[in-house]
C-alpha cells in the first residue's frame, strides 16, 4: 500500500458486527467485544504478532501514516491517549474536541466533513496509507466517494447483536476481492470500492 490510499480495518462477527451488545462508554465495543481480536491477543490479553500470513497481515496493518476515526471511538478509548502509534488523528465532527484534545497535539477535528478530513490525513500520512476506524465514519467515506479500500478480517462467530458495520449506506456499493489471508481464526479480506 502506498500513498493517498484510504482503508477501512474492522474486525467483524460472520453475522456483521464489529460490537457486541450493550456497546456504550462504560462498556467499550459491548459484550464479548474482545472475541473479534482474538486472532492477535494473548492469553493474557495483550496485543501480539500472530506467526505465519496473519502475521505479515499484521505487520502490513502498521504501516500506515495518518488515522481518520469516527468522533464515538476516539472518545471511547480517549484518543488512544493522543498518540496512535506516532501518527497524526483526524476526527471529522460538527461539535468542538471535549477539554482532553488540547493535550494531544496530534490529533486534529475537523468540522467541515469527512471528505475533507481525508484529504487531509492523506497529506499527513504521505507515501503510507490513512487507517480508517468507525462505522459511522466508514459509511460516510463511502458515501463520499473518498474510501478506497476495507480489510476485514471475518472473525468465525454470530453475535446475535450488536452494532452492525454496514446499517447505514445511501446507496449500492460495488467491491473487488483483492486478496484473502485464510487462517484458522480469522478470515482476512481485502477489498477495492469500484468507481
Amino acid at each position: 500500500m502506498s500513498g493517498s490510499v484510504s482503508m477501512l480495518y474492522m474486525a467483524m462477527s460472520l453475522d456483521g458486527y464489529i460490537a457486541g451488545p450493550h456497546d456504550g462508554p462504560d462498556n467499550p465495543g459491548g459484550d464479548g467485544f474482545m472475541r473479534l481480536h482474538d486472532w492477535f491477543v494473548d492469553a493474557n490479553g495483550e496485543f501480539v504478532r500472530p506467526a505465519g500470513p496473519g502475521g505479515e497481515l499484521f505487520d502490513e496493518l502498521a504501516t500506515f501514516g495518518a488515522v481518520l476515526a469516527g468522533r464515538r471511538t476516539v472518545e471511547q478509548v480517549d484518543h488512544w491517549g493522543g498518540d496512535h502509534h506516532g501518527v497524526p488523528i483526524f476526527v471529522p465532527s460538527h461539535r468542538p474536541p471535549g477539554p482532553s484534545v488540547a493535550n494531544y497535539p496530534l490529533v486534529t477535528y475537523v468540522a467541515d466533513g469527512v471528505a475533507s478530513a481525508m484529504a487531509q490525513a492523506k497529506a499527513a500520512a504521505g507515501d503510507r496509507f490513512v487507517l480508517v476506524h468507525g462505522a459511522y465514519t466508514a459509511q460516510r467515506a463511502l458515501e463520499a466517494g473518498v474510501l478506497d479500500e476495507l480489510q476485514i478480517s471475518q472473525i468465525p462467530v454470530l453475535f446475535g447483536g450488536g452494532r452492525r458495520l454496514f446499517d447505514l449506506l445511501p446507496s449500492r456499493i460495488e467491491l473487488e476481492i483483492v486478496r484473502v489471508v485464510d487462517t484458522p481464526q480469522a478470515t482476512h479480506i481485502r477489498y477495492r470500492v469500484r468507481r
